[in-house]
């Protein structure tokens, strides 16, 4: 096997299971690196959610009872609270705000309905600064900050689609259901309340407390389709203690407009709203503080798979510099193999006696130096070859222009031969116009093709005599090869295939290579070729 294809597997056998190991890196790195990037957004959504909820549970609503008890009982306490509960709603929408993800990682419903919300606070804002004028004096703006109240609770609404944790996902429709169930206690408790002391109950409140029940049907529905955790539970069987379904049952009646109970069952009924508003609030404390927890774990997750991105990226790398390093190993061994080979060769040939006419070996050093290739052959090459060649009507030269003109020819032919043979191939001057050139890593095939272009140059080549003369001549080639398994280590077998090849090219027209069979009566075909 040649060198040069020795280093191609050899690097080959490297590189190839690097390459594959690379590109599974790769891809475990992508998804890593995605799966990294989806937690980061569920958790920050999953903050903007919990914010969001809570806004609308705690800060609108604390402003609305503070701004009602101003409107009722004027005074510097009650605006003190007012103003409070105003910095209090100003400063968790500021948080809410910066929660908020980029604005390529928001869908277009989102996107509307922040819109929506940020003209919700607007009006707050000029509601502000009406009641600190006195415009409202004896009048009650509740619509208005029920109305931001409603669109920080559709903003929660739209972030819930857009979480793809299901734990996560889970828990904020559970906030989502708690939410809504806890704003239709809210207005219910406030309708049902006017309905009952008889005082300002109009054919509108009777519309809005419907709203009420339907919201707080669909809080319900919410609660019990998305989720099953014990906070749900825990919720419902609230709801099923007897106060409560008593409670139920006047909010049943006032829907319908029956006639109003008594004072006592008003009152009982009173009490049951006001501890079920209590306890939701609570639950949506609980059901917020889940969601931060939640997504904690989740911004855990993610750093744990960054941190697993960064180790792969090292791990490939130092497997890259082991890679590197192995390759640069083997491509050094192979060129010092190839180095060693190169000097084995040149030793062989200065240690071995040369033709004074045309530098080549004598058939005495080229024994030597055959039998040294042929022992290192055992141990990596596959093929050896054999090519003999002489030159065409070589005899009319020497009759026609003398032999000092024979041997410029040879001279020329052996520098030809040499130029156009490989550096480590063995060339020796085989006897007058006979040369031979053993060819080590070679098939025949490819000691054919390296002996035609031997040929091709011959031919090619014109060669000036001292008498201003010039002369073309060409050349037979004949080939041979075996494996090493082919017969023992001599070369007179290659020599003598070799040469009835040569006889062949002879035969059939001359300046040609012949590799391979034998021909038939070679002894008559010698004879004539002579």
């Amino acid at each position: 096997m040649k060198f040069e294809t020795t280093s191609k597997i050899i690097l080959a056998a490297i590189l190839l299971p690097f390459m594959f190991m690379i590109a599974e890196g790769v891809l475990v790195v992508r998804s890593s690196f995605h799966q990294y990037l989806s937690l980061e957004k569920d958790y920050r959504f999953a903050d903007v959610l919990a914010r969001g909820g809570t806004i609308a549970a705690t800060e609108i609503l604390g402003e609305i009872v503070a701004t009602r008890q101003y409107l009722a009982h004027p005074g510097s306490e009650t605006a003190a609270a007012m103003q409070q509960s105003r910095q209090q709603l100003d400063s968790e929408r500021q948080k809410f705000k910066g929660s908020l993800p980029p604005v390529d990682q928001l869908d277009g419903n989102l996107g509307a309905e922040l819109s929506d919300l940020a003209l919700a606070y607007s009006r707050i804002v000029s509601i502000r600064a009406a009641v600190d004028r006195g415009f409202y004096a004896g009048s009650d703006p509740v619509y208005v900050y029920w109305q931001a109240a409603m669109k920080q609770l559709d903003v929660v609404d739209a972030l819930s689609p857009l979480i793809q944790d299901p734990v996560l996902l889970g828990k904020s429709n559970e906030l989502m259901g708690v939410l809504l169930t806890y704003y239709a206690e809210r207005l219910i408790t406030s309708l049902g309340t006017r309905y009952l002391n008889e005082h300002n109950y109009s054919l509108r409140s009777s519309d809005l407390f419907m709203q009420g029940r339907t919201m707080q049907a669909a809080g319900m529905d919410h609660m019990v389709f998305h989720s099953s955790s014990p906070l749900v539970a825990a919720i419902m069987e609230y709801l099923k203690s007897p106060a409560q379904v008593r409670a139920d049952a006047v909010t049943d009646a006032i829907l319908t407009r029956e006639a109003r109970p008594h004072a006592a069952v008003r009152d009982e009924w009173s009490r049951a709203q006001a501890e079920r508003i209590d306890f939701l609030k609570g639950k949506i404390g609980e059901a917020a503080a889940d969601i931060h927890r939640t997504g904690e774990a989740l911004a855990k997750r993610s750093h744990l798979h960054m941190t697993l991105v960064l180790v792969l990226c090292g791990g490939l790398l130092v497997l890259a510099g082991i890679v590197a390093t192995l390759a640069t190993k083997g491509l050094r061994m192979i060129s010092r193999l190839s180095r060693e080979r190169e000097a084995l060769v040149g030793e062989l040939r200065s240690a071995a006696q040369t033709d004074l006419l045309t530098g080549l070996y004598n058939r005495r050093g080229f024994e030597a130096a055959a039998a040294a290739l042929f022992a290192q052959a055992e141990s990596g090459s596959r093929w050896i070859s054999v090519v003999l060649f002489d030159l065409d009507h070589f005899k009319k030269i020497n009759d026609i222009h003398g032999h000092d003109a024979g041997d410029i020819v040879l001279r020329h032919v052996a520098a030809t031969a040499k130029q156009h043979f490989r550096s480590f191939d063995l060339l020796v001057r085989h006897g007058g116009e006979e040369f031979l050139a053993l060819l080590p890593d070679a098939s025949p095939d490819e000691a054919a093709d390296i002996a035609e272009g031997v040929r091709a140059a011959i031919e090619a080549a014109m060669v000036d005599l001292p008498g201003g003369e010039c002369l073309s001549v060409t050349a037979s080639f004949g080939c041979a090869g075996r494996t090493l398994g082919g017969g023992t280590h001599n070369f007179e077998d290659l020599v003598k295939r070799a040469d009835m090849a040569l006889y062949a090219a002879k035969a059939s027209g001359r300046n040609r290579v012949v590799s391979g069979p034998l021909v038939p009566q070679a002894t008559a075909v010698k004879a004539e070729a002579k």
